[in-house]
């Protein structure tokens, strides 16, 4: 039988974003070995993490010492400096880390990590602004989670035309583009909920479709009670 071991992951960068990874990846039973050069930053994050190092990138020396210690994942969150995530992403390609996810301001410092090794690049604070945009534009829905900057799964209250028929004479895939994965009636959650159940007045919806197409719903929806 295979042996279960935890995952161990090197965050290199302890600004906001590396800090807040390296907590909870550590939080949610990883080892972490968290790097950076700022001696006030370790200390904040020592008592939090498996381990803490003051580590400056750019010194080649410093990161051979290091080694790649066979992390599951490497997470390049520098971002200030191209330079420094340059030299970190190509270390951690070298040492044959099988993830590595850096962390990038712009669409071309993003393709340059990308092409010197990067598997995944994430920009916090763009993601961060489209889910601000998203929460303020769904300000009409019951709650929404976002899955991308295109799609969401939002609750909808069920909309007075709705009332009465079932998922079949509804057409919510053929007339709006969205797929009913779940229904909320009263406590209950029914998941997949049968195409030939009518629909009752205050059934809550959980939609999946993007983002455009549930404002719209939602907002029909709102427009109609407030013409009562």
């Amino acid at each position: 039988m295979k042996k279960h071991t935890q995952k161990e992951y090197i965050v290199i960068g302890l600004g906001r974003f590396g800090t807040s990874v390296a907590m909870q990846l550590e939080a949610n039973g990883c080892k972490v070995l968290a790097i950076d050069n700022n001696e006030q930053h370790i200390r904040q994050i020592a008592e939090y993490v498996t381990l803490a190092m003051n580590l400056d990138v750019t010194n080649e020396e410093a990161l051979e010492e290091l080694g790649g210690r066979n992390f599951d994942g490497a997470i390049i969150s520098i971002g200030h400096s191209l330079n420094a995530s340059v030299l970190a992403t190509i270390w951690a390609k070298e040492q044959g880390i099988s993830q590595i996810i850096a962390k990038a301001y712009d669409e071309t410092q993003g393709k340059i990590l990308t092409k010197i090794g990067a598997d995944k690049i994430v920009y916090p604070e763009k993601e961060m602004g489209v889910q601000l945009a998203n929460d303020l534009a769904f300000n009409n829905l019951f709650d929404a989670i976002e899955l991308s900057s295109e799609y969401s799964i939002a609750e909808i209250v069920t909309l007075t035309d709705w009332i009465g028929k079932n998922l079949r004479e509804i057409r919510l895939r053929e007339k709006y583009g969205v797929n009913a994965i779940a229904l909320k009636r009263g406590g209950t959650l029914i998941v997949n909920p049968p195409a030939d159940e009518p629909t009752k007045k205050d059934d809550i919806f959980l939609l999946l479709g993007t983002n455009s197409t549930l404002k719209k719903i939602a907002s029909a929806n709102v427009s109609r009670k407030s013409s009562k």
